[in-house]
Parts: structure tokens; sequence; C-alpha cells
């Protein structure tokens, strides 16, 4: 089954939907069952079925379906949020006295959890994430993960996920990969030897920023029994299933940071359209960083899909059907930066990503406010930079929304000289 016949048809049992060409929202808190011996079996785990929308929910399940299979993993576990997904691998993973290795081009909001987790006994070390070297000196008999973004947020660095597996299986610790820019529309991380793949399901994979969620996926590709973590050690007879085992046994249902079913549903409706959306917003993305390049050379372009970024050799490697939609440029100074997006006309000031419609932020006054100059300097976050995340509107409208609002800040900026 193709990627986009997937997304319209995998993960759900068309009888159960009595007809209907969509799957029911099963919008309960919990299920009845027909004897006391059949619920206490379900507990027991001896029998499959739902007790309790925080444990599980049919129309969660089927998202959780859809994602393995375009991820083309095992099993899935969504989330409330994309950062409840993080949180649940992290925990899952790791006790207090481990260790971590990470990209330190990592979203805002992924960093500061990987520092506010230092006060549990959970220490986290940083490297670019395509210097090798500085990554494995990075790993010891501590170490419990390598933690990387596909493509980075902000700074769109592309990870050789290839040759980041090759370091983790030789160390017999598991990549988790971070999906949620490069969608599995471009990008199947397990494929490349990724072992856990984490997508912030509130973005591209819900696509109109109508709900928040995240979820999780297990490829199945890592020998558990050589994991040293010893609360491994009663989920192991589950065999390739013994992390998501553990996940649903333990982090995932005991911090209830459940995924909604009407979210699920909401999520459901947005994968009809992934393909469709990514093809166009992809090729948005590259017109537009293209036009910029072409008429303002004073402008600092930053697009995986360009031949001069520094990422470019990566991103033909890894990714497929194109480059994401999302593209960085840097404009001179703070006060042209927000000049701007103050002259836009059809794009939103938007702290997200993923929707239909074009959003734009100022990564350094926003989503990494808090972080050091170096921190940020690291992430590729500069105070004159600006994060598009291009949508599905004609080309042609969008150009000429940067346009105007761009040569309106250059014209402002000269009347206060």
């Amino acid at each position: 089954m193709n990627f986009n016949t997937a997304l319209l048809h995998a993960g759900e049992d068309r009888k159960e939907a009595k007809g209907a060409t969509l799957p029911p929202v099963y919008q309960t808190s919990a299920f009845q069952h027909q004897s006391a011996e059949e619920l206490a079996a379900i507990f027991a785990r001896k029998k499959p079925g739902y007790n309790y929308t925080r444990t599980g929910n049919p129309t969660v399940t089927i998202f959780e379906n859809k994602i393995t299979k375009i991820e083309k993993g095992l099993a899935s576990v969504a989330t409330a949020s994309g950062m409840a997904a993080i949180a649940n691998v992290i925990f899952t993973l790791t006790n207090s006295g481990d260790e971590i290795v990470a990209s330190n081009g990592l979203y805002g909001g992924t960093y500061y959890f990987f520092k506010d987790i230092a006060s549990l006994g959970i220490k986290t070390h940083f490297a670019s994430v395509n210097d090798y070297d500085g990554i494995e000196q990075q790993i010891n008999e501590k170490t419990r993960l390598i933690y990387v973004e596909s493509i980075a947020n902000p700074g769109l660095e592309v990870a050789d996920i290839e040759e980041l597996a090759q370091i983790a299986r030789k160390h017999q610790i598991p990549l988790v990969v971070d999906n949620t820019i490069a969608t599995p529309y471009l990008l199947n991380p397990l494929e490349h030897g990724a072992n856990i793949v984490i997508n912030s399901s509130s973005k591209y994979i819900n696509g109109s920023g109508s709900a928040i969620s995240g979820v999780i996926t297990d490829g199945g590709n890592f020998d558990w029994k050589q994991f040293k973590n010893s609360s491994f050690d009663d989920y192991l007879i589950f065999g390739k299933l013994a992390f998501i085992a553990k996940l649903r046994n333990s982090f995932a249902r005991d911090m209830g940071a459940c995924l909604a079913p009407q979210n699920a549903f909401l999520n459901i409706l947005g994968l009809e359209t992934l393909g469709l959306r990514m093809q166009k917003a992809c090729s948005n993305a590259l017109k537009l960083a293209e036009w910029f390049k072409e008429n303002h050379p004073e402008v600092v372009v930053n697009y995986p899909g360009l031949s001069d970024c520094p990422c470019h050799e990566t991103a033909d490697k890894i990714l497929n059907k194109g480059y994401g939609a999302i593209l960085t440029i840097r404009v001179g100074s703070w006060q042209r930066a927000f000049a701007l997006m103050n002259n836009l006309k059809l794009v939103f000031i938007i702290s997200n990503i993923g929707d239909t419609k074009t959003l734009i932020i100022h990564p350094a006054s926003t989503i990494a406010l808090h972080n050091t100059q170096q921190e940020r300097e690291q992430s590729g976050i500069y105070d004159d930079l600006l994060r598009i995340s291009v949508g599905i509107e004609d080309v042609e409208d969008l150009i000429e929304d940067f346009k105007q609002a761009y040569e309106k800040a250059i014209e402002a900026e000269s009347q206060t000289k």
C-alpha cells in the first residue's frame, strides 16, 4: 500500500464504522463490560480490550495504527502533546543517574526539557548533529540513548541518520529521532536505522492547527536484551515489543498525558491530506527560498533544498520527495525582522509550524528567549533570523506578500536614520 493510499485506508476496520467513511469518535471516559471476569482479564492483560480512555481508546488506536503504517514501524503510542511524547520516551528509557547524548540544535521546548530533567539526575550532553566524533566522545557507560531531530527546528540541519545509527548500534543504545519537520512523507527514520521515532502530530500530521498531540513509534529493531536498564527486565518477554510494553504499562499509563478521542479524530482527518499538503508546501518553500536568493542577495537564506545550503548533500541522501516546508531568513537586524513581520498581510505571526497557512516567528524573542546567546547560536538562532513555516497558498501571493513587507521594512528603517 503506497503512502497516500495508506493515509486513507490503513489502520481501521470498516465494519466497526457501520458504513461510515470516517471512524467513529468514541467520546467516553470508560467502557462497560459484560462480566466481571472480562474486565478482570483486561486489567490482567490476559485479554485485549478497553477499560478507561487514559489507557486506550478505539479512536486513538486507529490513529496510532495509521502512524505505525506510514512510519513503517511495529507499534505506536499517542500522547496529549509532542512534549508529552518526548517525556514518555525519555522516562521509559532512563533512570536517575543515566545520561543522554543529544544534538545541540534542538527545538527550544525539547532543549528546556533536557535541562529540566537534570534535577531528576538525568544528564544530557550536547553535540553538533553531524559531528560524529563529538557525539561518540560524549557516550559512556551511563548513556542510554542518542536523541536528534531529523530536520532541526529552527536551524534546519539535516541529520545523517544512517551514520548516527551506526554509532548507536556500536554502543548498544537506541537512536531516537524526532521526525516532526520531515514527517513520514519525506522520511522514514526507521528505514535508515533509527529505533524510535517521535512526531509532534500537532504540526503537519494534523495540518490545520486544530489539536495538540504527539505520537511515538517503535521500529521493533532494537535488541532490548542488551539494553543496560534493569527496569526493562520484566518486559523482555515481549521481545521486539519490550519498549512499547514498558511504555504502555508505566509512564504512558501513569503520567496521564493521553490523547483525547476528539483530537485523535481531528488528526485522522488531517492525515488524509498529509501527502498532498507536504507536496505543495515543500514546493512553495523552495520557490520562496529561491525568490529571496535571487532578489535579495543581502538576505541570508537557509533551506535544505538550496544547493549552497551546508546540509544539502545530507538532505539529498536522506530525504525523499522534497526538502521540508520551513526556511529561515536573516534580514540584518532585529528591528528589520519585526518590521517585516508586522507588514505581512497573509502570513500569520504564530509560534507553530505545519499549518495549511504560512506562519512566521522571530525565534530569538520567543521559542529561544530563555537560551543563552551561545546556546542560540549553536541552534542557528540569531537576532535577525525569522523562521517561516510555508503553507499551501498560491506561491505567487506569498512572494508578493513578502516582497511588499520587506520593502516596507527597509523603508521604515531608512526613515529612522
